[in-house]
């Protein structure tokens, strides 16, 4: 376990480094002549928002690359697959600094959301455009010489798209004007979550590392399939923390009761409740005052939902096993069971 965890320190150490080098190109980027102060914010904006989360996205390339090589990466190979790694890492940090604006968030990764410091204010919806300009910069820098680098240019292009269309739908549905709970339905639930976290989270992860081995997309069709399960199953995850993990841990602040959030937990509520508990839901669900989300919070408790999710959460990792166990590709299934053994009963 030691042997393990020491090359997970060495492995993420080794992935830093490599941010290091990407942040210095972009900083010095001929596209545009640089002044001290842009310099200086970009790099200060860069370091805020995107290594500091958990990683996990960015890793899983380097990760699922060296299983489907099977075996030891070289020094170049390790380099590329990290850079494809950070390219995810920089989509994610894109899309977190535009969505707590949109959400009004206060915290994310245990300190406050970039938007909210006082010197950045809503400088930071353009900032979250450079991010995701800085993507195609990236590729363009180290993988214009390889035959797959349009296939990387497409899939990138195409999971923005059905990430920002999945953060639209949460928003309608979500809309702060007309809270309407009859719209919140599992299928509904289930399309959100699909297009806003399972693409960019689960495939495109592994989609990068199938690429650079040599592998046509088309030929994982069933993969992508299990991939999106298992970032359904993630977010739930998710929403079952919001409300239930202890914010210490987890370093976020749960506000998916007060912001209205088609959250897995109240599609269930609404799903299993009387209509009593239903009236509960309806008069409290949605507001900022803490007493009306206690009442949510305690009916949750009366409707038994944490046994519930932990019975949702058993059933899911069976069926994605036996799914996994269904790859033709050993290599797959092993790259598939990587990412849920990294999932599965986390509380953070």
């Amino acid at each position: 376990m030691a042997e393990a965890n020491g090359k997970a320190v060495d492995l993420k150490t080794n992935f830093l480094q490599i941010y290091s080098r990407l942040k210095s190109d972009l900083l010095d980027d001929p596209a545009f002549s640089f002044t001290e102060d842009s310099r200086q914010w970009i790099d200060r904006m860069l370091d805020y928002n995107v290594p500091g989360g958990k990683l996990n996205r960015g890793i899983s390339v380097v990760d699922s690359y060296e299983i489907l090589k099977e075996g030891q990466l070289s020094n170049d190979e390790f380099f590329f697959a990290g850079v494809l790694g950070w390219c995810v890492e920089w989509l994610q940090a894109y899309f977190l600094v535009l969505d707590d604006i949109m959400d009004n968030s206060h915290t994310r990764r245990g300190q406050p959301c970039w938007f909210r410091l006082p010197k950045v204010g809503i400088i930071a919806a353009n900032d979250g455009i450079i991010l995701r300009n800085h993507i195609p910069r990236i590729l363009n820098r180290h993988f214009r010489d390889k035959t797959y680098y349009v296939h990387l240019l497409d899939l990138f292009n195409e999971v923005e798209f059905q990430t920002a269309s999945g953060q639209m739908l949460d928003l309608i549905t979500t809309h702060e004007g007309e809270k309407d709970l009859s719209k919140y339905k599992m299928p509904v639930y289930n399309r959100i979550v699909q297009y806003k976290t399972a693409y960019y989270s689960f495939y495109l992860p592994v989609a990068c590392a199938l690429l650079m081995a040599g592998e046509t997309l088309d030929n994982y069709v069933d993969a992508k399939r299990v991939l999106v399960e298992m970032g359904t199953y993630f977010q739930v995850q998710d929403d079952y923390l919001d409300c239930f993990g202890d914010p210490d841990f987890i370093g976020k602040i749960g506000t998916d009761i007060e912001d209205f959030k088609c959250s897995w937990l109240v599609v269930k509520a609404l799903e299993i409740a009387d209509e009593d508990q239903l009236k509960i839901l309806e008069e409290n669900y949605g507001k900022s005052d803490p007493a009306c989300v206690t009442k949510v919070k305690s009916l949750y408790k009366d409707l038994k939902l944490q046994a519930i999710f932990s019975e949702y959460e058993r059933t899911s990792y069976e069926q994605l096993i036996s799914a996994i166990e269904a790859q033709p590709s050993k290599q797959v299934q092993e790259v598939l069971k990587s990412f849920l053994h990294k999932i599965y009963k986390r509380q953070k």
